[in-house]
């Protein structure tokens, strides 16, 4: 797979913010069928940095209402990386 594929996108909430400030973690939205080790591959190559552990958690999607019937979003996985200390990823750095 390729590295922009595994990784979609920050996610950023006030719970994400107050790890990424105390225990050097920041949480990403990727790809549903990727593995611990890709991520860890992806994010050490992507932003230059050493990653010490990978979590994943597969979200599923809300059941939400459409007018008179329902759908459902779509399920997505999210991924907790610990990084060495003393290292950031700064997403909104300009």
């Amino acid at each position: 797979m390729n590295i922009y594929s595994i990784i979609k996108k920050p996610h950023v909430t006030e719970k994400t913010s107050l790890g990424t400030a105390a225990a050097s973690t920041i949480t990403l939205v990727v790809d549903r069928e990727s593995n611990k080790i890709e991520i860890k591959q992806a994010v050490e190559s992507l932003f230059k940095v050493t990653v010490l552990s990978v979590r994943t958690v597969n979200v599923a999607g809300k059941v939400k209402r459409f007018g008179r019937s329902f759908g459902k979003r779509q399920n997505w996985k999210k991924a907790y990386i610990t990084l060495k200390e003393g290292q950031t990823v700064d997403f909104f750095e300009v």
